[in-house]
């Protein structure tokens, strides 16, 4: 595997969570680069050998927008 996958969306009461897609993985903060440094420890948790985590991290970022109409 040479990149791994993470939706972020922001928390509806702050901050932000990501999950992997095709792992088990999820993490939380509350900001985008106190994310990326728990993602980077989710990484070092969820595999036993540090020689398989990716070497790219890809992060997604969804955010919900709402538009009126009238």
């Amino acid at each position: 595997m040479n990149e791994i996958l993470f939706v972020v969306e922001e928390d509806p009461e702050g901050g932000y969570s990501a999950r992997a897609i095709g792992e088990s993985i999820f993490t939380q903060a509350d900001s985008e680069e106190e994310l990326k440094t728990n993602i980077r420890d989710a990484l070092r948790c969820h595999f036993d050998d540090e020689s398989r985590i990716p070497p790219l991290i890809r992060l997604h970022f969804v955010r919900d927008q709402i538009l009126a109409y009238a």
